[in-house]
């Protein structure tokens, strides 16, 4: 349950009268509420964690607030943003219709044709709880070595061992010859943390929720939809045909995956550090594109 202070808080930012909370499950860090307005509205109401950092749900908001100005993809109206809370635009779940899958597939193709000059964002923020950073750069490959795979790696060492930190030096001096052709596609507006808990559908199409958005390479939210699962294949079918994957498209997915799985292993621990091993060696053993 909300505590009385808080309901007070929102009602009074919102200009509603709130009568009633209850918390979804579901959530990996911030806890959430579907909480009920007396005029029989509700609202998805998102709390900072304790010891959140400064910034995570004005962050999240930014993102979303990005991806609703493409008109390519659903994803909820953001209300309010504050350092403590996120309201959202209340979506009723509902199972994917028919076709449902397909659809996302194709509004994501779309949202991803929306460009910017540079690889990066106008601010740091966040994927999970840990600290993003976005420096622009002109250079894909410069970009996903500095700012994505070197900070997790250098808080990931100690777990997945030496052995396995030589390689991924490897995989760093190698970066530039295996993203080369990557950098063809320019930057793409991303989700940035697609998997399959940030997918909500209701009776209408499928939305996006809980971004960490940035412009980067379009691929990269596309392994992050493969690497969990519960993506179908018509997913990715209909996306292909809406802007169909650049040659090695298939050898840069694990590179990609490694981010996540680094992050994965930062926040949650070693239960993800043989899989981080599995990726990259598929991610050294794949051809060069």
């Amino acid at each position: 349950m909300l505590d009385a202070a808080l309901r007070s808080e929102v009602g009074a930012r919102l200009g509603v009268q709130v009568s009633a909370a209850a918390q979804l499950g579901g959530g990996c860090i911030s806890p959430a509420y579907r909480v009920e307005c007396e005029d029989n509205t509700h609202i998805f109401l998102k709390t900072a964690p304790a010891g959140a950092p400064d910034g995570m749900l004005e962050q999240e908001s930014i993102s979303l607030e990005r991806m609703t100005a493409t008109g390519a993809v659903r994803v909820p109206h953001v209300l309010t943003a504050t350092r403590s809370w996120l309201a959202l635009e209340w979506l009723e779940p509902d199972r994917p219709r028919d076709g449902a899958w397909a659809r996302l597939g194709r509004d994501l193709a779309r949202m991803h044709r929306h460009s910017a000059s540079t690889y990066g964002w106008e601010s740091p923020n966040f994927i999970g709880s840990l600290p993003q950073a976005n420096d622009a750069s002109d250079e894909w490959p410069v970009f996903w070595r500095e700012q994505r795979l070197m900070p997790q790696l250098r808080l990931a060492r100690d777990r997945i061992g030496a052995a396995a930190t030589e390689r991924f030096d490897r995989l760093i001096d190698e970066l530039h010859a295996r993203l080369a052709r990557a950098a063809e596609d320019g930057p793409s507006l991303l989700h940035g943390d697609l998997w399959n808990g940030n997918v909500h559908f209701t009776a209408e199409r499928g939305a996006l929720i809980d971004p960490s958005s940035y412009y980067g390479h379009r691929e990269v939210d596309l392994a992050m939809a493969a690497l969990f699962g519960g993506f179908p294949p018509a997913f990715f079918d209909a996306y292909s045909a809406e802007w169909p994957l650049s040659a090695g498209a298939a050898a840069r997915r694990p590179i990609y995956q490694l981010y996540y799985l680094l992050v994965h292993v930062n926040l949650f621990g070693g239960g993800y550090v043989d899989q981080t091993r599995r990726a990259l060696d598929a991610a050294l053993a794949a051809p060069f594109a």
